[in-house]
Formats: structure tokens, sequence, C-alpha cells
């Protein structure tokens, strides 16, 4: 099993998983470089998130700045929180852009 070698930074960011037309909203949790955790209400959609599954994240930022991120789906879970049920996923970001990697780099400052 592959084993992180990113720093992870929690973050509460939204953001949408864009399937062909559909659009689904998600909540980030925390991210790194390379990857993402991502939490969404549970429904049908998590079979979409199939470990080795490409999908595509845009990221909207307080700036107005949207991200594109293509990702591939790395690990996907069902959960039940004293809150509720959750579906809670891990995802690979496949060449990430460089307005994302300036977003960790701020990120990560902040946190330090």
């Amino acid at each position: 099993m592959e084993r992180r070698t990113a720093k992870r930074v929690s973050v509460s960011l939204k953001a949408e998983r864009i399937s062909g037309d559909e659009k689904h909203s998600v909540f980030i949790e925390d991210i790194s470089e390379r990857g993402i955790h991502i939490i969404t209400a549970p429904s049908a959609a998590i079979r979409k998130y199939v470990p080795g599954n490409e999908i595509d994240l845009k990221l909207e930022l307080s700036s107005g700045i949207k991200i594109l991120l293509h990702c591939i789906t790395r690990w996907a879970y069902h959960k039940l929180p004293p809150e509720g049920e959750i579906d809670s996923i891990g995802l690979e970001i496949i060449d990430p852009p460089a307005e994302y990697i300036k977003l960790i780099q701020a990120v990560s400052h902040s946190h330090a």
C-alpha cells in the first residue's frame, strides 16, 4: 500500500464533482499537492467513486478563481458519524495546475 508523501492540510472548501452534464456538490476536508479528501451526502453517486475511476472537480476560490482538477479515485467508503451518513472519498490529482499549487502553498503557510 502506498504511503502519502505530501503533508495534508485541513480545510473546509466547497467544490463540484463534474460528471458529464451532472454536477454534485462536495466538501473538501483536506488537501495536499497530489491529493484531496472529499465528503459528500450519500447517494447512488458513490458508485462513481470506484477506485481507479477518473473524475473532475471544480473548485471556486473566494477570489473568484475557478480551478478544474482531473483526479483518480484512490479509495471510497461510507461512514456513519454521529451527525448522519456521509461518503468519504480520497482522490489523487493528475497533473495539478499552477493555481492549485499556489493554493496549497498559501494554505500550508497559513497553517504553519
